[in-house]
């Protein structure tokens, strides 16, 4: 079965296998990981910060890390940057930082050559429009999370996060993006509120993180545009 949508402009599917699917096929790749790694690369990139994806939170992060004089994000809930939109919040100009994440790094270092950009709800219009300047065929992968079992969760953020984007693109909508429209439109007015009934919202909200269910909540108030550019994530919006 022909599961690569390609007679379709705009294509939509789940995680890494959407990605190996798509990404052959397609202009440009956006991936969509609301909470946290997307919002964690606009915040970071509107400041000026540099950010590395890495899949995993190990040795080999540490040791990448050092290999090109990079920081490495802490655990969430530590007092220096972690996966929390909110510890980026201050971070400097020019830092580098390897940002390890099993979900959003993973799905960005599998998309090969073909280019990248990375969207949230905070930043969907501007990397909508900068998506379409690469070409006609433009992939968007919403990232899902992961069940205990490693198996891909599909989540409601990045459903409407990635709804949110291809509202804004031009061209053919395969079913799949059509669907990830109408979610989005169908819940934008009260998504603020939704996005803390979410599983992965109210995850947050119990380990003590609801300020970064807030700012992920925040639609088109960012004009970055994440690209992903030699293994590392910088601000490409053209002014």
């Amino acid at each position: 079965m022909n599961f690569d949508q390609a007679e379709f402009e705009v294509q939509c599917e789940w995680g890494k296998k959407g990605v190996l699917q798509l990404a052959p096929i397609s202009d440009v790749v956006v991936i969509v990981d609301v909470l946290s790694f997307s919002t964690c690369i606009d915040i970071a990139n509107s400041r000026g910060a540099i950010a590395f994806p890495h899949q995993w939170k190990d040795e080999s992060a540490q040791a990448f890390a050092q290999s090109i004089g990079a920081e490495l994000a802490e655990k969430r809930g530590s007092n220096y940057y972690s996966l929390s939109p909110s510890s980026l919040l201050s971070i400097s100009q020019g830092t580098r930082l390897v940002l390890p994440s099993p979900n959003g790094s993973a799905l960005s270092l599998a998309t090969a050559a073909t280019p990248t950009l990375t969207g949230c709800l905070r930043n969907c219009r501007a990397v909508a429009l900068a998506a379409m300047s690469y070409g006609r065929r433009i992939a968007v992968v919403p990232a899902g999370e992961k069940w205990s079992d490693g198996s891909l969760r599909p989540s409601f953020e990045d459903f409407v996060g990635a709804g949110a984007v291809i509202s804004h693109l031009e061209g053919s909508l395969s079913a799949e993006a059509r669907l990830a429209v109408a979610a989005y439109q169908g819940v934008c007015q009260s998504l603020e509120g939704l996005m803390k009934q979410c599983s992965s919202g109210r995850e947050l909200i119990e380990r003590g993180f609801e300020q970064d269910v807030d700012l992920a909540s925040e639609i088109e108030i960012s004009d970055c545009v994440p690209t992903l550019i030699d293994g590392a994530y910088a601000n490409g919006a053209r002014s």
